[in-house]
C-alpha cells in the first residue's frame, strides 16, 4: 500500500521524533528519518512534508519537488528566510512552546541579581557573614522587547512577582499584562526607564543591530540587558563599549552574532556579562511532535495551520 503522505524528518535525534510520531498511529503516513542532508537527499523528492531543523532543511528545498509543508522544530527559522530560497510551501514553527522555558531562564538571572546570589556565594567561599540588602521585585520595571508568545509569557511571570511591565512591538495595540506599549517611534522612551530589558525579537532586517551605541546610551545606567531572542539584534561591539563605559549595569546573553561564540571573542572578558551557550529554551521532541500532530490533522482536513510563518515579515 502506498502512503498518502511522506514525511521526512531531519534533526539531531531523528529517531526520537520518528518513534513519537509512529506512536500516534497516523494511517497512510510514511516516515523517513535522517540526521544529515546527504542521507535525506535520495528521499526528499518524494516527500510532501518535512519536519526538522531549518539549517538542515534549507539545502534540500530545491530538490523537494512535492513539498507542501515544512514544520520547523525550532521557533527561529532564519535559514529558511534566505531570499534565494523558494517560498511556495507552508512553513510553520513551534513558537508556542518556549514561553515557560524562557521565563525560567530570564527570572533565574533576575532573581540571582536582585538577591545577590553570586556575591553571597563568593562570601560563603570566604566564610564571610555579610548581609545583602535587596529590593522587592514589585519595585522593578521590566521592558520586554518583542511581545509575541514568549514575551507575553514573560509578562505574565513578571506580573506574578508584581513587577511593572512595558512592551515594545510593531504596533500600539494593547497586550494583556503590559502596562505600556511602545513602537519604533518612541523606542528611546521605552529604553530609558526599565531595570531589565529582555529581548525576545526575531532576526529581521528591521531588528538587526536595533541595540546599537545610541540604544545603549538611551538605557538607564542601572539597567540589565537580557537577550534570549536572536544574536544579531544586538551589536556586540556596541554592547562591549557600553559595558566598559558602565553605560548599563550588566548583560546576560544566550544568543550571539556568531555561534558557537569564537574563543577569541572579546565578549568572554567583557565586565558584568554572563554568557550561556544558546540553551535558554531547547526544543524537546515530545512537545514538538504534539504541535506537528495537531498541524498534521489540520493538513489532512484542509484547515488553517497553527504557528504559520509569514515569509514577508520573517517570523
Amino acid at each position: 500500500m502506498n502512503a498518502r503522505n511522506k514525511l521526512l524528518i531531519l534533526a539531531e535525534t531523528p529517531g526520537t521524533y520518528a518513534s513519537l510520531i509512529q506512536e500516534l498511529g497516523f494511517k497512510d503516513l510514511e516516515v523517513i528519518s535522517c540526521q544529515k542532508a546527504e542521507e535525506a537527499a535520495p528521499h526528499v523528492k518524494a516527500c510532501d512534508i518535512i519536519l526538522g531543523e531549518p539549517r538542515r532543511i534549507a539545502p534540500l528545498l530545491k530538490t523537494a519537488e512535492n513539498l507542501k509543508w515544512v514544520q520547523s522544530t525550532f521557533a527561529g527559522i532564519e535559514p529558511l528566510m534566505d531570499p534565494s530560497l523558494r517560498r511556495d510551501y507552508v512553513l510553520t514553527n513551534v513558537r508556542g512552546m518556549f514561553g515557560p522555558l524562557m521565563s525560567g531562564y530570564v527570572f533565574a538571572y533576575v532573581l540571582a541579581s536582585e538577591r545577590h546570589l553570586f556575591e553571597t556565594h563568593e562570601n560563603q567561599k570566604k566564610r564571610r557573614w555579610q548581609e545583602m540588602p535587596y529590593r522587592p521585585l514589585a519595585s522593578r520595571l521590566m521592558g520586554i522587547c518583542g511581545v509575541g508568545s514568549i514575551g507575553r509569557h514573560l509578562a505574565r511571570t513578571a506580573r506574578h512577582f508584581e513587577m511593572g511591565v512595558w512592551g515594545f512591538k510593531r504596533s500600539k495595540e494593547k497586550v494583556p499584562g503590559v502596562d505600556r506599549v511602545f513602537t519604533r517611534e518612541d523606542f528611546e522612551e521605552f529604553l530609558a526607564t526599565p531595570d531589565y530589558i529582555v529581548i525576545t525579537l526575531p532576526e529581521t532586517p528591521e531588528t538587526r543591530h536595533l541595540f546599537d551605541d545610541h540604544a545603549f546610551q538611551c538605557m538607564s545606567p542601572s539597567a540589565t540587558l537580557i537577550n534570549v531572542g536572536r544574536g544579531p539584534v544586538v551589536s556586540e561591539d556596541a554592547l562591549i563599549r557600553a559595558l566598559y563605559a558602565k553605560r548599563i549595569r550588566a548583560a546576560v546573553l544566550d544568543v550571539f552574532e556568531t555561534e558557537p561564540l569564537p574563543e577569541d571573542s572579546p565578549l568572554w572578558e567583557a565586565p558584568n556579562l554572563l554568557i550561556t551557550p544558546h540553551n535558554a529554551a531547547v526544543s524537546f521532541p515530545d512537545r514538538g511532535v504534539q504541535i506537528f500532530a495537531e498541524n498534521y490533522r489540520r493538513f489532512l482536513e484542509g484547515q488553517p495551520f497553527q504557528y504559520v510563518v509569514d515569509f514577508g515579515k520573517g517570523y
